[in-house]
């Protein structure tokens, strides 16, 4: 079938229903909500059998459905309504939700609905379970509502408040007023519903030293007491706040805009603050280790099973600034001197890395000096797992990567995806050349042609599309969690293998080959010096690229690469 994507942005769920759709035989198209003109010109010109909403925060125009199919995805169980179903559902405290797949009609999330699916709602914020849980369940209830569609006889069933299994209600906008937090009256758990119900939008509004900022994140800490509401602790860009039975972790801050003034975007909560952070705040290292035996918040943490050590490392949104690269770097030589056969990477959930930290870098004093920074520190990283020849590494990718995070997770020995991730192997859509090896790593996988191609296409590709063309090694099913079991067991049975070293013989033999043949250090020099001009010299579209991304700057019309 032909199936047109409309969508308010091209995010995680509609590129991954994007892959999922294309991986059956579709021919897909994508066009982003930016005017109803723009949109009825597209549908006229692709001529759908369907229309499909994965993400849509504004109407279809009524000639479209009345028309054509449209069929609108819902994070809510059937007979949800309204514009923060997620939201209502953290801050509730709901064991289970929803997704529902429904038909637009005039009136919003009431039309009859084709598919729905329900899933658990784990302990975190809503970006992150949006990312997992939430996609989960809308990739199956889209497949669901496009396989009823195509067979032409499934009746889509009304919305019927009357029936029992319509549990769902009309739920007003979850505004700051509902968000608000009582620092001397509300508990930790109480806290963290309501941080959590607004990450990574809108974020909670508050006051931090007579000033007005959304808080974003937020992460428990076992042993930290304090006036409540006061900041008692940094920790890796990160402030700790007191409450009345313990104390949270912000990570980010927002500073509110202030009426007339310019954009505010996230930043490093103590970056954010500046010069009105206290000097006396005591900062609260914790060691990776520690972490992992501690209710704490830590972007890093390290465990031993038997021969295999886990190194967890979870950046917000994915993004590693050049401090991050330079603590994980620390923490992999730490992980990588350790007496175990294997080591595995990546985080228990979310994403595994998205390459460079691009609001670090609109925040720096000389951004491009900055963006040099970072990618030499993300490249010092990647170096030290492609030099390590005396123990297997395994990078384990539950959740999505993209840009210098693929490449990052290509340095290691074998890749290993999570079904539901999505890979965005490319940088041209920020206007960069690319670095950390890929052009070491990326052709001794896939060919020199097919790195060329995936550099270019800048779509996203499934993981299973990914395996088929060697750009991973493995990949399972289930969710998370059910991932991670799986991560635990293959890597005991590699690290514990007898053949184990004989494949390291082989592994530090071939690394010498290749360093005889090209070391890395010229792959390096080459791809940095392509960097540099894109940092650096005048004309070059990054600056401008990048503060469309870091504020949010809408296209004025869909990008040229999704127009099927």
């Amino acid at each position: 079938m032909r199936v047109l994507l409309v969508a308010s942005a091209f995010n995680s769920l509609t590129q991954r229903v994007h892959t999922e759709l294309r991986g059956r035989g579709h021919e897909v198209g994508v066009e982003l909500a930016l005017g109803d003109d723009l949109l009825r010109a597209r549908v006229a010109h692709f001529r759908p059998d369907l229309i499909l909403a994965p993400m849509l925060t504004t109407a279809i125009p009524e000639d479209i459905w009345t028309e054509y199919t449209v069929l609108i995805v819902h994070p809510g169980p059937k007979g949800d309504r309204g514009p923060s179903s997620l939201d209502w559902a953290i801050s509730t405290g709901a064991r289970e939700w929803g997704v529902t797949v429904l038909q637009a009609v005039a009136e919003m999330d009431a039309g009859p609905i084709w598919a729905s699916v329900p899933f658990p709602v784990a302990a975190c914020g809503k970006s992150e379970l949006y990312r997992n849980e939430v996609s989960d369940a809308a990739v199956a209830a889209v497949l669901l509502a496009v396989d009823r569609f195509a067979g032409g006889v499934f009746e889509p069933e009304p919305l019927d408040y009357r029936r029992p299994d319509v549990r769902g209600q009309l739920r007003p906008y979850h505004s700051q007023q509902y968000r608000r937090i009582d620092w001397a009256a509300d508990d930790t758990a109480t806290v963290l519903r309501k941080l959590r119900a607004a990450d990574s939008q809108p974020g909670v509004l508050d006051e931090l030293y007579g000033r007005e900022y959304f808080l974003h994140g937020g992460h428990r800490e076992d042993r930290l007491r304090g006036i409540p509401g006061a900041v008692i602790a940094t920790r890796d860009g990160a402030i700790c706040r007191a409450t009345v039975d313990g104390a949270v972790w912000l990570p980010q801050l927002r500073r509110r805009r202030t009426p007339g003034g310019p954009a505010t975007f996230k930043r490093p909560a103590v970056d954010a603050l500046g010069s009105d952070l206290p000097a006396g705040i005591p900062d609260a290292p914790v060691t990776p280790a520690e972490a992992a035996l501690r209710d704490t918040w830590s972007e890093l943490q390290y465990y031993e099973q038997g021969s295999v050590g886990y190194l967890e490392f979870a950046f917000a949104g994915g993004a590693m600034s050049t401090g991050q690269c330079r603590r994980l770097l620390a923490a992999y030589r730490q992980a990588s001197a350790r007496p175990t056969r294997a080591l595995v990477l990546g985080p228990a959930r979310d994403f595994f890395s998205n390459g460079i930290h691009l609001n670090v870098i609109e925040a720096a004093e000389d951004p491009a000096e900055e963006s040099w920074r970072n990618i030499t520190a993300m490249n010092d990283l990647v170096e030290a797992i492609l030099t390590t020849t005396d123990k297997l590494v395994i990078s384990a990718l539950a959740g999505n990567a993209a840009a210098g995070g693929v490449m990052l997770a290509l340095a290691a020995d074998e890749v290993w995806c999570r079904e539901s991730v999505v890979l965005n192997p490319h940088y041209r859509l920020m206007g960069l050349y690319g670095s950390e090896y890929w052009t070491y790593s990326l052709p001794r996988r896939v060919g020199a042609a097919e790195a060329d191609r995936l550099t270019r296409a800048t779509l996203p590709l499934s993981a299973g599309s990914a395996a088929e063309i060697g750009l991973v090694d493995r990949v399972a099913a289930g969710g998370t969690a059910e991932f991670r079991d799986w991560v635990r067991r293959e890597a005991t049975m590699l690290a514990d293998a007898p053949e184990l070293e004989s494949r390291l013989t082989a592994k530090k033999q071939q690394r010498e080959a290749d360093e005889a043949v090209k070391p890395l250090a010229e792959y390096r020099a080459e791809e940095l010096a392509h960097m540099r001009r894109n940092f650096y010299a005048e004309g070059e579209p990054y600056h401008q690229l990048r503060r469309n991304f870091v504020y949010n700057v809408a296209p004025p019309a869909t990008p040229a690469y999704l127009l099927a």
